[in-house]
């Protein structure tokens, strides 16, 4: 029998999916049982697990990402390594979950995003959209014997769209209510938001990035503690802090906020460039103040984006909160400030730990592709047409 359709005929699959987010702090994995695809999917988390990466492997990921600091040869090393770190993550949560890493059906990996580029350029003539993650899935498959999904975001760009946020088709799946309007908000190192009205299918989802989520108050974090501390743990830096007003208004004058979705972004609009201008510009302000700002930067420019683009659409009675961000106090008290008229829960109060949100999503994402389920929603990336998301790489099994 051919080997995805071994996979597609299994009454039930454990599958890991693999995440490396825009923070680049390490890679989170996640295992998980699913069973059938689709609206009749079904899952159970069994494990997950959040690697970090060393000073070194986090800093030549950020060299790479950065607009002229990566060299061919680097990102081509970097896409080898993250390949490895990657591998041993599955091996490791597998393990960690009590499984034998050798039955596992499926992995999905999102990689590591270097550039994000889908806006329309003409080159010789020919229009290009663009978008580049690295975590090479020919090793991530070689090292495990696993078959491998990646490259998702690829098909969604070359259709027009803009590759991000994958993660509301996912959110669809499992948190759409019949009687209750639900927000998603992820706050990774970018805030993305999914709104999914009460009872409604794929086709009326809306979502995109909101604007940042952690990137600015870690990279300020980073700053202040010289590399020492990596993110505000809890908030306690910005909790210190007094928000500085004339800064934060210029901070949501930012174009972003103003762009109309479908849009998504990343380093190239609040990467080092931005916090470099932050420091520069407002040297006479304290670091905790600095921290205090950019948090409620984060918290703020998220309840614009609900009250512009989602709130005036349809009710919502509540939102749910993943990512890093919700581990930060701090700034879940400012979103709570923010947006009072929403009853504002982490998801881990629906069985879905914050912090293994994303990983979680890649592996359900991985699991539509080998069931040859479009699994991208036009209504939020803006593509075309629905398309089937990745590239698979068979594993050793296959040959």
């Amino acid at each position: 029998m051919p080997v995805i359709a071994a996979l597609t005929s299994k009454p039930e699959r454990l599958v890991v999916g693999v995440m490396s987010g825009t923070s680049a702090d390490g890679v989170d994995a996640a295992l998980l049982q699913l069973r059938g695809s689709g609206e009749s999917l079904s899952w159970r988390l069994l494990r997950h697990e959040t690697l970090h990466y060393s000073p070194k492997v986090r800093d030549l990921i950020r060299r790479c990402s950065e607009p002229g600091s990566g060299d061919a040869a680097s990102i081509c090393r970097l896409n080898v390594l993250l390949g490895e770190l990657f591998a041993h993550a599955v091996v490791h949560v597998a393990e960690r979950g009590g499984v034998d890493p050798k039955s596992i059906d499926l992995i999905g990996s999102h990689g590591q995003t270097l550039q994000h580029l889908p806006g329309a350029v003409t080159i010789t003539g020919i229009t290009v959209r663009s978008t580049l993650q690295v975590g090479e899935p020919g090793v991530i498959a070689e090292r495990t014997g696993v078959t491998t999904v990646a490259n998702f975001r690829t098909r969604d760009v070359a259709a027009g769209g803009q590759g991000s946020p994958l993660e509301s088709y996912v959110d669809f799946l499992l948190f759409r209510n019949r009687s209750r309007g639900r927000l998603v908000i992820n706050i990774g190192g970018i805030a993305s938001l999914t709104a999914i009205p009460a009872n409604a299918p794929a086709s009326h989802i809306i979502g995109f990035d909101s604007g940042p989520g952690n990137l600015v108050i870690d990279g300020l974090v980073s700053h202040m503690t010289g590399g020492r501390e990596a993110f505000d743990h809890g908030g306690r830096y910005g909790r210190k802090g007094k928000v500085a007003d004339e800064l934060l208004a210029r901070l949501l004058d930012h174009p972003y906020l103003l762009t109309p979705p479908p849009k998504s972004c990343g380093r190239e609009e609040f990467g080092r460039p931005f916090l470099e201008s932050i420091l520069r510009e407002n040297a006479a302000i304290a670091p905790n103040d600095l921290i205090a700002t950019a948090t409620r930067f984060t918290a703020e420019s998220i309840a614009f984006a609900c009250r512009r683009y989602v709130m005036p659409h349809n009710v919502y009675e509540e939102a749910i909160v993943s990512g890093g961000g919700a581990r930060n106090d701090y700034l879940m008290e400012q979103l709570r400030a923010a947006i009072p008229e929403l009853s504002i829960k982490e998801s881990d109060e629906y069985g879905l730990p914050a912090a293994a949100k994303e990983a979680v999503s890649f592996a359900v994402l991985a699991n539509e592709t080998i069931h040859g389920i479009p699994n991208n929603l036009p209504s939020v990336t803006g593509a075309a047409r629905p398309v089937i998301l990745g590239a698979i790489t068979l594993g050793r099994a296959a040959s």
